[in-house]
């Protein structure tokens, strides 16, 4: 059976966003346009901004762009191979306003994985680089977090400008 999933549009400072939920947890966050906008809607897809989550994760983002840290987190539901998941819960753990590079992610899973006492793994900030560019709820999970070894802002799928923005925002408080 196909699946239903529900979305509503927010307007930020920076741009369009759609927001998507399976009716119980967020599934998407996507600046309008960016690149793999929507890749994880497959189904039907109903406009319902009376949604519970979709209000709550409106609340959070009306929070963060207003200069405020959100002290709640939506229930988030992304969807992706079990690599790109724990990616992305190892983003969730970047402090509000800091950075990490795509090697210290790199680094972080290999020692998740030997500490779950799974078989020793290797990973390159390449295929890092890969599973952060597939987040799909920006923001909320911090792929703008994610700078280069050198510290240089790198790719963005939202676009470059927008990362800036989001950095400039979590720096400035």
């Amino acid at each position: 059976m196909a699946k239903t999933h529900f979305t509503t549009h927010y307007h930020s400072p920076i741009g369009g966003i759609t927001l998507a939920s399976d009716g119980v947890a967020l599934t998407g966050l996507w600046f309008d346009g960016q690149k793999h906008f929507a890749a994880t809607l497959q189904g039907t897809v109903i406009e319902k901004p009376e949604l519970q989550i979709l209000e709550q994760a409106r609340r959070w983002l009306d929070l963060y762009f207003s200069g405020a840290r959100p002290d709640f987190l939506p229930p988030l539901a992304p969807k992706g191979t079990p690599f790109q998941q724990k990616v992305w819960e190892i983003l969730c753990d970047i402090p509000y306003g800091e950075t990490m590079t795509y090697s210290e992610i790199a680094q972080r899973y290999v020692e998740t994985l030997r500490a779950t006492s799974q078989q020793s793994a290797k990973t390159s900030a390449r295929a890092v680089g890969c599973a952060v560019g597939r987040n799909p709820i920006s923001i909320i999970i911090p792929c703008h977090r994610v700078i280069g070894a050198d510290g240089s802002l790198t790719g963005y799928a939202g676009g470059f400008e927008r990362k800036e923005y989001l950095l400039g925002i979590e720096k400035k408080n």
